[in-house]
């Protein structure tokens, strides 16, 4: 009995360690931002509070988002275009 909380209490400060505490702030649009704790940054999704198959220890909010989804990307000029210096492209007509 003695091991098992023993052992909840190490996984617990081991979550509480990999956690940041972000302040409360106001954005440029005017909009409050409760203060909150975030996972710690690194270079995966897959153990953000967010991510699907997470649980947030906090709030108990299942995570929702894919980790697999890319983001969008914008478009570069020339994709939008069809060249690369701007220019519309050349229509021959008739021969």
């Amino acid at each position: 009995m003695k091991l098992s909380v023993l052992m909840a209490l190490l996984v617990a400060s081991g979550i509480a360690c990999a956690d940041n505490y972000v302040q409360g702030y106001v954005r440029k649009d005017g909009t409050y931002v409760q203060p909150h704790y975030q996972t710690a940054p690194d270079s995966t999704r897959m153990n953000n509070y967010s991510t699907q198959g997470n649980v947030n220890p906090y709030t108990g909010q299942a995570g929702t988002h894919n980790p697999y989804n890319q983001p969008q990307q914008q478009p570069t000029y020339q994709q939008q275009n069809g060249n690369l210096y701007g220019q519309q492209p050349r229509h021959r007509t008739g021969w």
